[in-house]
Parts: structure tokens; C-alpha cells; sequence
């Protein structure tokens, strides 16, 4: 299989897509029983260019994320407890319950941060890749956006300067065809993996964004490129949310037709990795069982962790705010 992958790393894929899948599921039970405030975006049905992407980096390397982004560190190898109490608000949450779903960060994985405001997590990418390459550190940073971000000026600001600079950088569009629910084609005019040339730097387009490897094959490339001293590349992704844009949003038109839906649900990145790895006898069926089973007794634990965990007490409200941070008392 690709690059003559070891057969643990072939099952670590599978084992990070099936965490962020069940790990997304249960976010979306527990938003609609009230145990998570707000909504959350889940990347059910994106799991292949998540884990294909982050797995491509190496240790050490940074990543930034999106609206859409639990699913990011998963991919860089996040323990599910404390992204779960994340999301919850709780003291043990990967930010300490203040980040939630759409802010949180993992620092101990290379995870810089992701964000709400569109486009807003890219040039923290670029500046991280800028800061490797002052410090002469071994390090890439990628950095993922959706097909709507394409038309943001934020994205070629940084795309100039990454290219101006030779910075070791990736742009990762997860190109879903939908922005909540505008059509990319009625807003986006040509390929978006065709503006790479405007800025001197590669791209490439992986058009079957639902192949783990594929994915994998097409970062390890432009990462390879960026150590080499090479400069960044953008890399489009075509894939697609198996679920609405968030979890609870009520949009009174069905914008998505059966056909393109079922096209889609009939390429599950999970039910297609597991039957390439029992078809070329990398895992036997008991084996991707008992993968499956265990992954859903973590997803278990990390739930119950979450609403057993503590909430954040008032005292540490203002801390990692600022610098130079007002003493409690002060302000109340």
C-alpha cells in the first residue's frame, strides 16, 4: 500500500478515523441532551482527509484548524478525554473549559488552535511556519480551510507570504462542496487548487478525498517539499459532511439531493479503509472488530470523563487572557 506503510501505522489510520467518527456521534448526542452549550460541527463523513493529512506530518510539526475541528486533533493523536471535557465547559478540558468546540487547542500534538471566525486560524499557521524557519527548526505547519475560506483575502495574504518567503507551509482546503449550504460552483469561480499558480507554489488536487491514502500521499509530498527548503503548496481535498453543517441548525431547504447524499454515504472512508485492509490481508475481520469495539469503549470512558470532570472554578476566569493578567478582586 502507499509508501510501503507498516502495517501498524495502516491500522493507526483506521483507529484515528473511528475516533473522530464516534468521538463526533457522541458530541452530537450530547448537544442535543444539553450537556455541551451552543452547537457543534462535526467531520462525519471527512474522517479520511483529516487522519490522511495530520498523519503525513511528523512529530513536532504544528497544525491549525478550522470551525469544523475536533476532528483535527484527533488526527494528530489527542487523547479524547480532555478534547471531550472541552467541549462540555469542564476544569479538565484541553483549554480548561474555555475554548469549547470551536476554540480549543493541543499544544502537546502541534495543535496551534482552531476558530469560528472564517480563515482566521491561517496566518498563525504561516507564523509558525515563518518561526521555524528563523530558528532553523525541522517543522511544518499545516493549516485546514474549507471551500467557503477559499474566497477570503486572509488566505492569499498568507499564501503570499509563505511563497515570498520559502515558508514551510501547507494550505489544506476541504473542499465539501458547501458552505453551510451555499453551493462552492455558484460562488467560487474555477478551481480552487488552480490559484496555487498565482502564487508560485504547487498544487494538487485529490480528487477522491474519501481515500486515506491518497490524502496521506498527496501531504507527505508538499511536507517532503517544505523540509527540503522548497516553500509551501496548497492541496484541495474533495470531500464531504455526511451530517449538516452543525448539529441542531434548521435549514427550511433541502439544498443536498438524495442522489449526490447516497453517492456520498456509499463512500464512507471508514467502510472503505477497513475493507482495503481485509482485502489485502493487512487485518483479519475479528481483528478491525475488535479495533472497532475498543475505540467505542474509549468513546465511552471519554464521555463519562467529561461529565464527571469538575467545573472550572471562578478564580482562574481571567487567567491566560493576558500577559499581565487583573487580579480577581479588581474587576468584580
Amino acid at each position: 500500500m502507499s509508501r510501503n506503510l507498516p502495517r501498524e501505522t495502516l491500522l493507526e489510520m483506521q483507529r484515528r478515523m473511528l475516533r473522530i467518527r464516534l468521538f463526533d456521534e457522541r458530541a452530537s448526542k450530547m448537544v442535543k441532551r444539553g450537556y455541551i452549550p451552543g452547537t457543534v460541527h462535526t467531520s462525519i463523513g471527512q474522517e479520511a482527509q483529516v487522519v490522511g493529512a495530520c498523519m503525513a506530518l511528523n512529530a513536532g510539526d504544528h497544525m491549525t484548524g478550522n470551525h469544523r475541528s475536533h476532528g483535527h486533533p484527533i488526527g494528530m493523536g489527542s487523547p479524547l478525554g480532555p478534547l471531550m471535557a472541552e467541549l462540555v465547559g469542564k476544569a479538565t478540558g484541553v483549554c480548561g473549559g474555555k475554548g469549547g468546540s470551536l476554540h480549543l487547542a493541543d499544544y502537546a500534538v502541534g495543535s496551534l488552535g482552531e476558530s469560528g471566525i472564517t480563515g482566521s486560524s491561517i496566518p498563525i499557521a504561516v507564523g509558525a511556519g515563518l518561526s521555524a524557519q528563523v530558528l532553523g527548526e525541522d517543522r511544518v505547519a499545516l493549516t485546514f480551510f474549507g471551500d467557503g475560506t477559499a474566497n477570503q483575502g486572509v488566505l492569499y495574504e498568507s499564501m503570499n507570504l509563505a511563497s515570498a518567503y520559502k515558508l514551510p507551509a501547507i494550505f489544506l482546503c476541504e473542499n465539501n462542496f458547501y458552505a453551510l449550504s451555499t453551493p462552492s460552483h455558484t460562488v467560487t469561480g474555477g478551481r480552487i487548487v488552480d490559484r496555487a499558480a498565482g502564487f508560485g507554489m504547487p498544487g494538487v488536487r485529490v480528487e477522491d478525498g474519501q481515500d486515506v491514502l491518497a490524502v496521506y500521499d498527496a501531504v507527505a509530498e508538499a511536507a517532503d517539499r517544505a523540509r527540503r527548503g522548497e516553500g509551501p503548496s496548497l492541496v484541495e481535498v474533495m470531500t464531504y459532511r455526511f451530517r449538516e453543517h452543525s448539529e441542531g441548525l434548521r435549514i427550511n431547504v433541502d439544498y443536498r439531493d438524495a442522489e449526490e447524499k447516497a453517492f456520498w454515504t456509499s463512500r464512507d472512508p471508514i467502510i472503505l479503509f477497513r475493507e482495503a485492509l481485509v482485502a489485502r490481508d493487512i487485518a483479519s475481520t475479528e481483528e478491525m472488530d475488535a479495533l472497532e469495539a475498543g475505540i467505542e469503549e474509549e468513546v465511552e470512558a471519554c464521555a463519562t470523563f467529561a461529565l464527571e470532570s469538575p467545573d472550572p472554578d471562578l478564580s482562574v476566569a481571567f487567567e491566560h487572557l493576558y500577559t499581565d493578567p487583573y487580579e480577581l478582586e479588581a474587576v468584580l
